[in-house]
C-alpha cells in the first residue's frame, strides 16, 4: 500500500518511554525508512517516465522527417 501525503502530514508518534524525552527512535526511523521507500519508488517510475517520453519523441521526430522526406520527393 503507498503512503498518501496526508498520511505524511498526520503521523504521530507516542512518546517515548518513561524517563525518556522526545520522541521513540526506532519507531521514527521505521516512519522514515518507509517514507524513503515510498519515494524511491516513485521517483523510479517518473525516471522511467522521463525516459518514455524522450524515447516517444525522438520517434516522433524520425516519423516527421520520413513523412517530410516522402512529402518532397513526390513533389519533384
Amino acid at each position: 500500500m503507498s503512503l498518501l501525503p496526508w498520511q505524511v502530514r498526520t503521523q504521530r508518534f507516542r512518546p517515548p518511554r518513561f524517563g525518556r524525552r522526545g520522541l521513540d527512535p526506532g519507531e521514527v526511523q521505521a516512519f522514515l525508512d518507509r517514507l524513503a521507500t515510498e519515494l524511491a519508488v516513485h521517483y523510479d517510475a517518473l525516471r522511467a517516465a522521463r525516459l518514455e517520453t524522450a524515447r516517444l519523441g525522438c520517434e516522433v521526430r524520425r516519423l516527421r522527417a520520413e513523412q517530410a522526406r516522402r512529402y518532397n520527393v513526390g513533389r519533384h
